[in-house]
């Protein structure tokens, strides 16, 4: 039982959060805004911070609630976001890893479309995941490798109802400060969801198809529909009212956002100029991936006599265009502060999917198993290097979008990037590729690359936790202490 100064301090946590948010609402939807200086409480935005040359919240958040500004947000008052973002089957050592040390360093061919984010982020060598290795349970390391990753702990081998796992540590953040905000924690995937049957020699498939759990018992399964996740963000109500109200848009061939059209024109008379462009921006990207989930329903029903309702009708044929899709979205919840706290797990580890759209007809987890073939190892740098554009997309449009606070999005985020397997050809889990990028709103020395004696990555999930406000957490899985040069 929390004690009644905890229960207190989440409570002005999550009331000086709310403070701060506003939403369109209509029928059957409620669109949470991004926050606009126009919209805050009188005395809540403070003078310039002299470090950042911007609006600073943290002086009025201290005032108003005591604990509020350990509630997930930067020195400013800003919200601090977590995501983690999850690539199958490792990468090849050879074209990952960058060549020098320390802010003196080239980013290799993988990275490459990193460059122009280079002293945005860091690169962390040294961390592995020892859990997800053989021992006594032999084959099986894609599983291992998927659901070990956030959490440290050894799973259970059963290809059974009886998995038993590890809580991910996206889940302790969420625990501590979900609270202030509509979802607690997103989960996303461009994978299918099989949580039966056996997948990975003796594992179950619950395994493989699941990155964050809340417990040993519990998976949070990922959302891996784009409409779904759509009408999640910016629909209204249970799921069910979810569904009909998607269902009567369809029907008028009406938008979400006429329904909060009279909303819209009232709250535009209290904006600024530049707020009221703000505005009109982010309902610009949210009509614009409303469109986009419309062209790919209607490609599907034209082509296909199949549900309108399932979650093929909705993902696109191109596996980059699903990608992005699904960031996009991302970014629009930390941007609205729907969540603070996200996976994304973009496959599970051990899929075999190809890459016929950048030339590669072989399967990914068949690439990976090259043999020391250069022309197998050559295609899994491909694929590598394509996963990498993919980030490079994400974190470009976090950097482009400017918080509350004048910093960019990134700048107030934490966004790890990494694969619970290091060399995909002999199922290694030490020396994991890992990039951590984002300033967590100040906290974090970005534009290095650090070759840390083994560690466990676990020890860098404290450190993430501790800046997160998840206090009180001395150990973390295998962990061996905090990951401290970050």
């Amino acid at each position: 039982m929390n004690p009644p100064h905890a229960n207190r301090d989440k409570r002005a946590e999550r009331a000086y959060a709310m403070n701060r948010r506003r939403f369109l609402k209509g029928l059957g939807a409620c669109i949470a805004l991004p926050a606009m200086e126009s919209l805050l409480p009188r005395g809540l935005l403070s003078t310039a911070s002299a470090a950042t040359g911007g609006p600073s919240l943290a002086g009025a958040a201290a005032a108003g609630a005591t604990g509020a500004v350990g509630a997930a947000v930067t020195a400013t008052g800003a919200p601090l976001r977590t995501a983690v973002i999850y690539f199958p089957n490792g990468a090849i050592p050879a074209t990952w890893w960058p060549s020098g040390a320390g802010e003196t360093f080239a980013l290799n061919k993988t990275m490459a479309p990193l460059e122009d984010l280079k002293y945005k982020m860091q690169i962390l060598g040294g961390l592995e995941d020892v859990s997800a290795n053989p021992g006594a349970d032999g084959g099986g390391d894609h599983a291992r490798a998927n659901s070990t990753f956030l959490s440290g702990v050894r799973i259970k081998k059963t290809s059974g109802k009886d998995y038993y796992a590890g809580a991910s540590f996206d889940q302790v953040i969420a625990r501590n400060i979900g609270h202030v905000t509509p979802y607690a924690s997103l989960e996303i995937s461009c994978d299918t969801i099989r949580n039966a049957g056996a997948c990975d020699t003796g594992y179950s498939c619950i395994y493989e198809h699941n990155l964050a759990w809340s417990s040993p018992t519990t998976p949070m399964t990922p959302e891996v529909n784009p409409r779904l996740l759509f009408e999640r963000l910016f629909g209204a109500g249970a799921p069910k009212d979810r569904t009909k109200n998607l269902a009567m848009r369809q029907q008028q061939q009406r938008s979400v956002l006429d329904f909060v059209a009279d909303d819209t024109q009232s709250l535009e008379r209290q904006l600024s100029g530049s707020d009221t462009q703000k505005l009109d921006q982010f309902l610009t990207n949210v009509r614009e991936i409303e469109q986009r989930l419309e062209r790919i329903e209607k490609t599907y029903a034209q082509h296909t006599a199949g549900d309108a309702q399932t979650p093929a009708a909705a993902i696109p044929p191109s596996y980059t265009e699903y990608v992005r899709l699904n960031f996009d979205m991302l970014h629009l919840a930390f941007l609205t502060d729907n969540t603070r706290v996200a996976t994304f797990m973009i496959s599970g580890d051990g899929n075999n999917r190809d890459f016929t759209e950048i030339g590669i007809a072989e399967g990914h987890h068949f690439c990976t198993h090259h043999r020391n073939q250069p022309e197998l190892i050559a295609k899994t740098s491909v694929i590598d290097h394509w996963y990498v554009q993919q980030l490079a997309y994400f974190l470009n449009k976090m950097e482009e979008t400017k918080d509350i606070d004048g910093n960019s999005l990134l700048h107030n985020s934490m966004i790890l990037y990494g694969s619970g397997h290091a060399d995909g050809n002999r199922h290694t889990h030490t020396n994991l590729p890992i990039i951590l990028a984002g300033a967590g709103g100040g906290s974090l020395t970005p534009g290095r690359y650090i070759q840390n004696k083994s560690a466990p990555v676990t020890n860098l999930y404290l450190s993430m936790m501790d800046r997160m406000g998840a206090t009180g957490v001395t150990r973390f899985g295998d962990s061996t202490g905090r990951l401290l040069n970050i």
